[in-house]
């Protein structure tokens, strides 16, 4: 019986703080160290009853805090058996967000003989080989490489205890159910199995119902689907003139950290082409960049160094950058799905956040589907002393458009097309 939780453990005076939640307090210890004083909702929610052995199904937005929420329930209980193989196993969808839960989870091990290892595609194997060797307590994985090590029998799932699938729809959405499944024949049955997921729709509750025993569902999602917190506008643009709107943009706003996305890498790297003659701090990420290449502009961006970063929805999900104070939309997406996972990065942890959308007048339609999907009006901004789009001819007219705003009486409106 899938049990419901649709509240966090309320943090008052009385009970906020970590050391209540039942952590060691080695591990409390760490958590001060790194700055972690306060539990986000859904590790107050979740840790306590991972702690209490169970099966978890979390229904959460990134940028939560999720990610200490599964690790630090494993490190609590983590010991040294001195036995081959790891103890534990993360699958993540993507190699970015493989790197960062590592990272995470090496920040907060309280025991230096309880290692992490990250791998996926595109990394030395004689590294993540000679690791293995060496011994790990936790493997965080893409499902692709992992399936890579079983069939070369370079690593053993025999010991695992503990298993994590983050982002779970993400996974299955590129297509990763198989890999999943696979994975998790060759685990023990007797183990505790956390899934995290943003969304739950049928694929990952077949999956929660195959492979988990009993789970309790900690639902943490926001009844609207952005974040309050992010303030969202559009912009209306001709195409020739979204480059030139760009600049004005950056000029008026003066992010601290963005990230302009666009739809395709060709027209990504032809962006920032256009860009790096006038933002010297400017790099670009898509697909077809070397996972060397993709870590190093990833660390630059983390440390301020790159604070203008044109990308493809490869850093769409999954990237969790403190300081990205603005989300542009150079192109909108065609997936309404995809611009929620965008503008997320941005506004996180309880910070504010802006999101600009570049929208031409052939796309009223996607804008329309937008709102719909989000349940809410996106405003209209313009710049002053800026035309974005040319005058209207005389013949054109305005289209009606009927928006179905869930919970409330739909709203009749007109969109440019």
């Amino acid at each position: 019986m899938l049990e419901v939780c649709l509240t966090a453990v309320p943090l008052t005076k009385s009970t906020s703080g970590f050391r209540v939640l039942g952590l060691q307090p080695a591990l409390v210890a760490v958590l001060d160290r790194v700055g972690y004083t306060q539990p986000t909702p859904i590790q107050a929610a979740f840790i306590p009853r991972a702690l209490a052995g169970r099966d978890i199904v979390g229904q959460a937005q990134t940028g939560t805090g999720k990610t200490a929420a599964f690790v630090l329930p494993f490190l609590n209980g983590w010991r040294d058996l001195n036995e081959p193989g790891p103890q534990a196993i993360i699958l993540a969808p993507t190699r970015e967000l493989v790197v960062q839960v590592g990272e995470e989870a090496k920040k907060l091990t309280h025991n230096p003989r309880c290692r992490t290892l990250a791998i996926y595609g595109g990394q030395r194997i004689r590294r993540q080989l000679d690791e293995l060797k060496r011994g790990v307590s936790i493997v965080v994985g893409s499902p692709g490489r992992v399936l890579d090590h079983l069939a070369r029998r370079t690593l053993s799932l025999a010991r695992i205890r503990y298993v994590v699938l983050d982002e779970a729809d993400r996974m299955l959405d590129i297509g990763f159910r198989p890999d999943i499944e696979r994975i998790l024949r060759h685990c023990p049955g007797q183990r505790q199995t956390l899934l995290l997921s943003a969304t739950m729709p049928p694929p990952v509750m077949r999956l929660v119902h195959r492979y988990m025993v009993e789970p309790e569902h900690i639902n943490l999602a926001p009844e609207k689907v952005t974040v309050e917190n992010i303030r969202q506008t559009y912009i209306s643009v001709d195409e020739d003139r979204k480059f030139d709107l760009l600049l004005r943009v950056l000029a008026l706003e003066k992010p601290r950290q963005c990230i302009i996305f666009c739809q395709r890498k060709l027209w990504a790297y032809e962006l920032y082409k256009q860009l790096r003659h006038h933002h010297k701090r400017a790099a670009v990420m898509h697909g077809d960049l070397d996972q060397k290449h993709r870590e190093l502009i990833m660390k630059h961006f983390r440390t301020g160094a790159i604070n203008c970063l044109v990308a493809t929805d490869v850093v769409g999900r999954g990237i969790d950058v403190m300081g990205i104070s603005h989300i542009i939309n150079y192109d909108l997406p065609e997936d309404p799905e995809n611009y929620v996972h965008r503008i997320g990065r941005t506004g996180r942890m309880g910070k504010d956040g802006i999101a600009i959308a570049f929208v031409t007048r052939e796309q009223g339609e996607d804008l329309t589907k937008i709102e719909a999907f989000i349940n809410l009006m996106i405003p209209e901004d313009r710049i002053d002393g800026f035309e974005a789009c040319r005058p209207r001819p005389a013949e054109a007219v305005e289209k009606k458009v009927i928006v179905p705003l869930f919970g409330r009486r739909q709203r009749r409106y007109s969109r440019r097309v």
